[in-house]
């Protein structure tokens, strides 16, 4: 089952059409008979996808929506790199995302925002300026079949980091997506990015 898709307009400032998203949420998880204690946790996971959204909405439009198979779901969100997205704002969105431990890099939510946006900003080009202490996109590339190029799964990045101790394992342990998600995806499909929290009950 597909639910309804939500249009993601590049932009707007009024971010009530963001709502739509934890609607369709919400209905997705009642329609495939989720307790009240699973719909919750999956709605938080729409949440924390919604809280990232305004920021990549400034140069991008989209689509949300969720496949369902049983209790088995994947929140999918694309991106298409709008024409505001100029050389300039390309130039300094890859100054944040290469800066390596830079405050915007600081939690799990964070990186995955960044790992859309170095996509976003041209990834096939730009992957080769990422410097080699940029540890939590290094640690988490790897490849999918569905994507078209390269992509970053937070799957791969917890493996990674699993047993160590300091920053990053605190940073997983106190985020809610790591926690809750059975992984998280961000790839390129086409000339669009997309990220695809997966979840099964």
């Amino acid at each position: 089952m597909k639910s309804d898709i939500c249009k993601l307009p590049c932009g707007e400032k009024d971010t009530d059409f963001l709502k739509n998203i934890l609607y369709q949420t919400q209905k997705t998880g009642l329609f495939a008979s989720l307790d009240k204690k699973e719909n919750g946790r999956l709605r938080l996971l729409a949440e924390e996808l919604v809280g990232m959204l305004p920021e990549l909405l400034e140069f991008s439009d989209g689509e949300f929506w969720i496949d369902c198979n049983g209790k088995s779901f994947e929140l999918h969100t694309v991106l298409n790199p709008n024409a505001s997205l100029t050389d300039e704002i390309r130039e300094k969105l890859l100054q944040v995302s290469s800066s390596g431990k830079n405050a915007a890099a600081v939690g799990i939510m964070a990186k995955i925002k960044l790992a859309v946006e170095f996509m976003l900003i041209d990834y096939e080009k730009n992957i080769n300026q990422l410097p080699l202490d940029y540890e939590f996109y290094h640690d988490g590339m790897g490849t999918v079949p569905y994507f078209s190029s390269a992509s970053w799964s937070l799957g791969a990045y917890r493996a990674k980091t699993s047993g160590e101790e300091g920053e990053k394992w605190d940073e997983l342990e106190k985020s809610i997506i790591a926690n809750i998600a059975d992984d998280v995806l961000v790839g390129i499909q086409g000339k669009k990015v997309e990220i695809i929290v997966k979840k099964a009950f």
